[in-house]
């Protein structure tokens, strides 16, 4: 499996947004020949095929984080659920992340703070080059102050393992599922 750093795909919604300060993607291909893979689909593994390092993680930044008023993921307990629930329609929540659009081949996710305003593009498309699908995952941020710069700071080498990470378990678990 081949995952590569990606711009922004040409055709995303937040494309138009030209106030964010750090733009970053990834991308891979996979097959898909029954056509069985979604944007849907795609929102609900990413929720559901990161490793568990990653929840270890996000769960020590909401421990830090609520101190300074800064959201969190609350309580995850019925995350299950949501999963089983979850239909990627704006304004229904996962955790942290809301979603804000949704579309034929795009769910946009974030969540806007006081220090900083996030989305996450999950964006699926047809690569006519190689016959197969192509999923690329892009991360916006705008800094709403001085304090949001800084937060980011240190979340940045997170941000890119847990990116890549988070694609190549989502193509994994589409191979697996064929």
């Amino acid at each position: 499996m081949n995952i590569q750093k990606a711009n922004l795909p040409l055709n995303s919604i937040l494309k138009a947004d030209n106030g964010f300060k750090f733009i970053d993607g990834y991308t891979s291909n996979f097959r898909d020949s029954n056509n069985t893979i979604d944007i849907q689909k795609v929102g609900e593994l990413f929720f559901s095929t990161g490793p568990k390092w990653i929840d270890t993680l996000l769960a020590f930044r909401n421990n830090v984080v609520k101190w300074f008023g800064l959201k969190t993921a609350g309580n995850l307990t019925n995350r299950q659920q949501q999963l089983e629930n979850f239909k990627g329609e704006p304004d229904e929540r996962i955790g942290l992340f809301k979603v804000f659009h949704k579309s034929e081949n795009e769910i946009i996710l974030g969540e806007d703070d006081k220090h900083l305003d996030f989305r996450v593009s999950l964006y699926l498309d047809e690569n006519t080059e190689t016959n197969q699908n192509q999923l690329t995952i892009s991360t916006l941020v705008k800094f709403n102050n001085i304090f949001g710069k800084l937060y980011f700071m240190p979340v940045l080498p997170f941000h890119k393992l847990i990116v890549p990470t988070m694609l190549k378990g989502i193509i994994k678990q589409i191979h697996a599922n064929k």
